[in-house]
């Protein structure tokens, strides 16, 4: 093992058994032996990494795909099928809320039992009892038993043992979601002090937040091995924006599916009612005014009605409908409208927002041509982006339809959400802007410079 590390996992791999009907007792599995048939299944296909002493590292990725089995695998609740796991000093792990305690036993008597358990003795523990009290602010509370306690309290009593027992590795997983705003900020305050002060932490956590704040590096784990692991902020936004991108596919598919029956519906029921009954949120599939399985479920709608959006398309420059786009590439907003009345005029708008509520970009059909738009009795108007500018990440659209007094007549705030995903790096931020650079002089012209 390395001198300046605290932990070295080499190509662990680890399968499970998963029967498919097992028997719960003797009589069944002599009875019904084909119950017992199961398959393995490999939770954990070859993961190596290794942990520096005094490092924070967080370990991502969705459910299943084996970050707790890793952080058990540490601690030596299980172990590997292959591969060796080798950790310097003493571990303390918050792998599960309560785990150890005894319910019917006080907070004091499970003090003892839980710093017992990590390898301190019973002297250790009276001199740390201050402390660990202090901490959990649980004074009140410490000679009731456990079974009394609320979730947070538990998590309050389990976290101030575990970092009071002088570990050299702290391992951590999805704990820190539990207890108060101010708790949280306390743990992460004691995190950032213990880690200061030498101690090599592992966190497993669902919170992109937490694990920013904390970790000096990030694991993402998907399908049992490693996808990408480096600086928390850039993984922690390609592993979003993945998540987000199949999220949206799974949408975009659904609505190819649907949409030419569902349009069909939609023009049968404007043919046989002249007054829209038209609502203001745009969510049920019952609406006779737009395909709600493919809009956001945040859509609100405003306006007097006398033109209306009947129908909304995101579409790339092939004209097929899509909710995923590449940074560079084209998009089309394409509005299909009608008009209750006669003879109005009004402007066309399209705003897109970040999902963090930053206004990226908001123009209409005025400010571009300085006219104002002939409505007729139907139709549709579309905005052609050649080449967005956009960085990769979750974007929401609102459209409108004014008349020349500004006066609502249709305005949908969030009728869609957009993902935008790049195949190389394109920069940070929210938009890309074009830029070259150049050495004394000299244009950079894309050769290796060493």
């Amino acid at each position: 093992m390395q001198h300046d590390n605290a932990i070295e996992v080499k190509n662990i791999k680890k399968k499970y058994k998963v029967y498919y009907d097992k028997g719960s007792s003797l009589k069944e599995k002599v009875l019904f032996q084909n119950r017992n048939k199961y398959e393995d299944r490999w939770v954990l296909k070859g993961i190596s990494f290794n942990v520096k002493k005094s490092e924070a590292i967080g370990i991502i990725g969705n459910n299943g795909c084996g970050k707790s089995t890793i952080l058990k695998l540490l601690t030596r609740i299980i172990y590997p099928n292959e591969g060796e796991i080798e950790i310097k000093g003493r571990v303390s792990s918050l792998l599960e809320l309560g785990a150890g305690f005894h319910p019917d036993m006080s907070g004091r008597e499970n003090i003892y039992i839980n710093a017992s358990i990590f390898g301190l003795t019973r002297k250790e523990i009276d001199m740390r009892m201050h402390d660990i009290v202090a901490f959990s602010e649980l004074e009140e509370f410490l000679d009731n038993p456990v079974r009394t306690y609320s979730s947070g309290m538990y998590m309050r009593l389990a976290f101030s043992v575990a970092i009071n027992v002088d570990a050299e590795v702290l391992l951590i997983d999805e704990i820190l979601a539990v207890g108060d705003i101010s708790f949280q900020a306390k743990c992460f305050a004691k995190l950032k002090e213990i880690k200061a002060n030498g101690t090599t932490i592992v966190i497993v956590s669902h919170s992109m937040g937490q694990i920013e704040q904390i970790c000096d590096r990030v694991i993402w784990i998907e399908d049992g091995v490693i996808k990408e692991e480096g600086i928390p902020k850039f993984v922690d936004e390609l592993y979003t924006a993945t998540m987000e991108n199949r999220r949206l596919e799974k949408l975009e598919e659904e609505y190819l599916r649907n949409i030419d029956t569902k349009n069909a519906e939609i023009n049968e029921t404007y043919e046989e009612n002249e007054n829209l009954n038209i609502n203001n949120i745009v969510t049920s599939k019952d609406r006779v005014d737009l395909p709600s399985f493919y809009y956001s479920p945040q859509a609100i709608r405003t306006g007097n009605k006398n033109v209306v959006f009947t129908d909304f398309k995101l579409l790339d420059e092939g004209k097929n409908v899509k909710v995923i786009f590449e940074t560079g590439k084209s998009i089309i907003f394409e509005m299909h409208y009608k008009s209750i009345k006669p003879k109005l005029r009004g402007t066309f708008s399209v705003e897109i927002f970040r999902d963090d509520g930053v206004y990226c970009f908001g123009t209409n059909t005025y400010i571009e041509y300085g006219i104002i738009i002939d409505i007729k009795e139907s139709g549709f108007i579309a905005m052609h982006i050649k080449n967005n500018c956009l960085l990769p990440g979750k974007y929401l659209v609102h459209i409108g339809i004014h008349n020349e007094s500004a006066e609502t007549y249709d305005y949908i705030c969030n009728i869609v959400e957009m993902q935008i995903e790049s195949k190389k790096n394109s920069g940070f931020g929210i938009c890309r802007i074009e830029n070259f650079w150049s050495i004394d002089n000299e244009i950079i012209n894309g050769d290796i410079i060493n």
